[in-house]
């Protein structure tokens, strides 16, 4: 089974699903992946979180129910997960801007989310640079900092930002920037999947570190990176729509097209010194593969 048709029965196991009390875990099943890889994969090619679509199909659905039944408001967000009317109420008027009553008074417009679909575009005309390296294990060294990927789409909105403001305010760039001895030239962006049972999925650790040899430094903390064979993909323009563009078709155009796999060790982003808003700025992505 490719890659596509792995990511199509994950959908199709939330869409058969969306009553239920579903996990991460079992979803990420379906598409033949680790929680962690599959919302990571989900939330690039989409824009959203798996729970996003989650809750904005189920709205849709509960919406278009009250359009065309006579059923009662509580049992209807009693049967889309809304334990009260009013938690049901205030989040049908965030995806709707409407509310339930003005539904059935047929007052408004709705906002449907439809099922999604993986469809094969014909793409890749643009060439993507890139090219295969294979690294032993090495260090990391820098800061890191719990992030929730449910509010953290793709790293764009405010935590990760946050933590990159922080480290140029704090000097913590220029210091990893100095440091920096070891092959990857540059500072690192590293998302971490923390492994331990019984937490919450969402939260990974984020990292920004630097390839460095030698005892820690006294202020940072040290990440060990295991040996691997990397695809490192050439991004160039400003942050973070080069970045984020280029992860985009790394999924949707590169993976479905090749026959390499992720080997679900950390991803790296790699930043140059330099400007991270010009236009000419240089950057990359490091993907582990097997």
């Amino acid at each position: 089974m490719n890659w596509v048709e792995s990511l199509q029965m994950a959908i199709e196991y939330m869409e058969d699903h969306l009553l239920d009390d579903i996990s991460i875990e079992q979803i990420a099943k379906y598409a033949h992946s680790s929680p962690f890889h599959f919302q990571r994969t989900f939330s690039i090619l989409t824009d959203m979180t798996v729970g996003d679509y989650l809750r904005r199909r189920r709205l849709t659905l509960a919406a278009q129910e009250l359009a065309t039944s006579n059923s009662k408001v509580i049992d209807i967000a009693l049967k889309y997960g809304y334990e009260t009317p009013e938690a049901f109420a205030k989040a049908f008027r965030k995806q709707h801007n409407l509310s339930p009553s003005n539904v059935r008074q047929h007052i408004g417009k709705l906002k449907s989310y439809n099922r999604l679909i993986i469809q094969m575009n014909l793409k890749g005309v643009e060439p993507m640079n890139y090219r295969i390296v294979e690294r032993g294990s090495f260090k990391v060294v820098g800061q890191k900092r719990e992030i929730s990927m449910q509010s953290n789409v793709n790293g764009n909105m405010s935590a990760i930002p946050q933590f990159w403001n922080d480290a140029h305010v704090d000097g913590t760039n220029d210091l990893l920037f100095k440091l920096n001895n070891g092959e990857i030239k540059g500072v690192l962006g590293v998302c971490v999947d923390k492994e331990s049972k019984g937490r919450d999925l969402s939260i990974i650790d984020y990292w920004i570190g630097t390839d460095y040899i030698g005892e820690t430094p006294q202020q940072l903390l040290e990440l060990e990176i295991p040996p691997s064979k990397w695809v490192i993909f050439e991004v160039h323009g400003a942050m973070p729509e080069a970045m984020q563009n280029t992860w985009k078709k790394i999924m949707s155009e590169w993976f479905p097209s090749n026959s390499y796999q992720h080997a679900e060790i950390p991803d790296l982003e790699v930043y140059s010194e330099g400007n991270p808003n010009s236009s000419d700025y240089y950057s990359e992505i490091w993907i582990p593969i097997m």
